[in-house]
């Protein structure tokens, strides 16, 4: 990973980097007022975006930030909290250098849910008020030809807050911070986190369970902190933003719709694919291009979600980046007991369960392809290239399900019924997904290493056996079908097989039950449980210390099973 020197360290130098793309190339809503307080629920008819003066939290207090990030960025440490930054990315504008816009802006989007359109999530039921309703972006940097945009996720109300106060707690907001740092940290593509600050003074009220209960629904009202917690990433484009143009074309609403459609496809590609797509091709080219990329992108994603274990649990078409990112750490989790259906989210059902995740990719990817149709309508050979690049999502999605689960089983040669067996051997057998996978990495004779990830004993001398014949089964495939590096014949190629799945199974996973003392921790002040998250979680793959392993690398307590809070959330944050 690229480290810059630290030489950026205050506002002035920040400056340096300013580049605002979005704003400066997109078209604003034609009914915003210019001063930026477009801060109350309406509908927005047209444009990309609308400007808003983000709202600070007041009497904000550091808690953490990136030291990882602000190492690639070139950002020096102290600037966190200097008062000039921290004013900045907890919501204050006022006091900037000249060269910075006062004003943020936000975006409307459309709602797709598993394929489906949905306009009742919408005050209007029109689809015209979905969009941003706490989410700010503040700045875009370009940073050695890399541009990032710099969102504030709690930042206030938009028109797009469909009655809400625009504000994230500090339960959420710590849950986000630690989350994507640590999705990096796991090699897959994700929004980062850059600075988390909290309020000493202000408080909203949540719906949340009671201590310890079972129910599936929020129990009561209670009083949260709030946060400002900053998300960075190249852009924050998602399916949703296309798909709300798109819609706007196919239902005729107004005559500037496929041109709005137009200029924000050619963003995205300027954006996102800037070094993949050559801008001098005709742009209906471009488009197919596009729609290949993305597809290709998608599909990693989301079979690298399942390799570390990672449920999104609301895989909305506006939850999915559309630079094919992980984006949106709402009601997320990583899978502690292996379940096909896990669901870390009360109202995310089975189509966003965690195998699920693959098809619901598939009808985020379909709403894409419906949009991006109507710029290549006219043009016969590309409109039959992107239905071409449609069809072949499954394809693409099983081969690459098939490269993931060949690496974390470190097998060269991908066998059905060697991969089958297990997934019902795990089910049967109760086992705790992450701890299973590294486990397995040091090649075990026998299950007896296995059984450190089993939530249960094993008594049962039928499952027993089975376990025998599928070890039997893997190490025989191993030893005839890998590479001479690989097949475990000798002990050089056994250390050099483990040591490769455990760079694919990692030891440690960002699961809830750390998350909860964490923020609980942080309402008292006591921020020292995040900055511990925070290294751990940051090497992933790595051997840590025993005191470390013995802390976060066990299995969940029993007692904590089906408590609402750890073991499924609301989307109410």
């Amino acid at each position: 990973m690229n480290q810059k020197q630290c030489d950026i360290s205050n506002l002035q130098e920040l400056a340096n980097y300013l580049n605002y793309s979005f704003v400066d190339t997109l078209k604003a809503d034609l009914e915003s007022k210019k001063d930026g307080k477009n801060h109350f629920p309406r509908e927005v008819f047209s444009g990309h975006y609308v400007p808003v003066i983000p709202t600070p939290i007041t009497n904000p207090i550091y808690i953490s930030h990136s030291k990882q990030f602000f190492k690639e960025l070139g950002f020096c440490d102290h600037l966190a909290t200097s008062d000039d930054f921290m004013a900045l990315f907890s919501g204050d504008t006022s006091h900037l250098p000249d060269e910075f816009k006062k004003l943020g802006w936000a975006t409307g989007y459309a709602l797709s849910i598993y394929g489906t359109e949905y306009y009742d999530q919408c005050p209007f039921k029109t689809g015209n008020g979905y969009g941003d309703g706490r989410a700010i972006s503040i700045l875009e940097l370009l940073i050695d030809g890399k541009r990032w945009e710099m969102q504030l996720k709690g930042g206030g109300r938009t028109p797009y807050c469909r009655g809400a106060d625009g504000r994230a707690v500090l339960r959420s907001s710590v849950r986000e911070f630690l989350a994507q740092e640590h999705m990096d940290a796991l090699r897959i593509p994700t929004s980062r986190s850059l600075t988390l600050y909290t309020s000493n003074t202000e408080t909203v009220k949540r719906p949340w369970f009671h201590n310890n209960s079972y129910s599936r629904d929020p129990e009561l009202m209670i009083e949260e902190t709030v946060a400002i917690t900053t998300r960075v990433a190249p852009s924050f484009l998602r399916v949703g933003q296309i798909e709300l143009f798109g819609r706007r074309v196919a239902h005729n609403d107004y005559p500037e719709a496929l041109n709005e459609l137009t200029m924000i496809a050619k963003h995205l590609i300027e954006r996102e694919y800037k070094n993949d797509i050559d801008n001098s091709l005709p742009f209906e080219k471009q488009v197919v291009i596009l729609a290949r990329l993305f597809c290709d992108r998608l599909t990693s994603l989301v079979v690298n979600w399942i390799r570390v274990g990672y449920c999104q649990g609301n895989f909305n078409s506006d939850n999915c980046a559309a630079g094919g990112f992980t984006l949106d750490y709402g009601p997320f989790g990583f899978i502690d007991l292996f379940d096909p259906e896990y669901q870390p989210w009360t109202g995310g059902g089975k189509h966003f369960s965690f195998f699920n995740q693959p098809n619901a990719a598939k009808r985020n990817f379909e709403m894409f392809y419906r949009s991006l149709k109507h710029l290549v309508i006219d043009h016969k050979e590309e409109l039959d290239e992107l239905k071409s690049v449609r069809d072949s999502f499954v394809e693409n999605m099983e081969a690459k399900w098939t490269k993931m689960w060949s690496d974390k089983l470190g097998v060269e040669v991908f066998n059905d019924n060697l991969l089958y067996d297990l997934i019902n051997l795990m089910i049967e057998t109760n086992v705790d997904y992450t701890i299973f996978f590294r486990e397995l990495s040091s090649i075990p004779n026998d299950i007896s290493t296995l059984s450190k990830s089993f939530y249960e004993d094993v008594i049962d001398d039928e499952l027993l056996q089975r376990w025998s014949e599928w070890l039997l089964s893997w190490s025989d495939h191993i030893k005839k079908t890998n590479s001479e590096e690989y097949n475990c014949t000798n002990p050089l190629s056994k250390e050099k097989l483990s040591l490769k799945m455990k760079q694919t199974n990692p030891k440690y996973t960002l699961r809830e039950w750390f998350l909860v003392p964490a923020y609980k921790a942080a309402q008292k002040r006591d921020y020292s449980l995040i900055h511990e998250l925070q290294e751990v979680m940051n090497d992933p793959y790595s051997e840590q210390s025993n005191e470390i392993e013995e802390k976060y690398y066990k299995l969940k307590p029993l007692n904590l099973f089906e408590i609402a809070g750890i073991s499924h959330v609301s989307c109410s944050s």
